[in-house]
């Protein structure tokens, strides 16, 4: 076997390993290396069709590869103070509410997802109110029940910034830091208020009958 159908078989193999994976930094690495292998390939056996495709796909995966790579190396970098804000801006969409607006309801199924950026939010049903640097209302996405667990309203004037629920689960899905962010916020506000709100906190795992 010449060195030329090496390059060959080592891009099917580097192909059907990146259809297999489900982390998209792996994927997009071996889908990399499938694609060198090819070109390797297709230009010394002279396949020109599988050698244009290929020169089309490499910049392509080695982009989204430096966006998830991007994100990565920002969530590390914000790990510790807890603002997402930098990663989530090329998502979000800001807003003016006014004292008194409500942005949802306790039972209210989830559409949103929230980052108060000025302001102040009451979440009435706690008894307690949030300030600027606050990611919320993320709680709804992760309950059986699919609901908001309680309600928040707009104590004073508020700038706030929403990522809808279709980029919120790509987030979370596509890139683990992110993920492991939000599951980290969940656990420590479950273990904040269970003691002081132990009726509120059951709904997060009440079941729908």
């Amino acid at each position: 076997m010449g060195w030329i159908e090496i390059a060959g078989w080592l891009g099917a193999l580097f192909t059907a390993g990146a259809y297999s994976m489900r982390d998209m930094k792996l994927l997009r690495t071996v889908a990399v290396a499938s694609n060198l292998s090819f070109i390797t390939y297709g230009f010394a056996a002279a396949i020109w069709p599988m050698l244009a495709l290929h020169l089309f796909l490499l910049p392509l995966n080695l982009y989204r590869l430096s966006e998830i790579l991007a994100v990565a190396k920002r969530l590390r970098q914000r790990r510790d103070d807890g603002m997402p804000i930098d990663v989530l801006r090329p998502f979000v969409k800001p807003v003016t509410m006014d004292e008194g607006s409500v942005l949802f309801r306790r039972g209210n199924a989830p559409d949103h997802i929230y980052f108060l950026e000025e302001g102040e939010v009451e979440l009435p049903e706690l008894g307690q109110s949030i300030g600027p640097g606050t990611l919320f209302g993320e709680m709804a996405y992760f309950s059986i029940a699919r609901t908001r667990t309680t309600s928040a309203i707009c104590r004073t004037q508020c700038r706030i910034l929403s990522i809808n629920e279709t980029d919120f689960m790509r987030l979370f899905h596509l890139n683990p830091e992110f993920g492991l962010y939000v599951i980290r916020l969940i656990a420590q506000r479950l273990v904040d208020g269970s003691r002081e709100h132990s009726g509120y906190y059951s709904d997060f795992a009440k079941v729908d009958t």
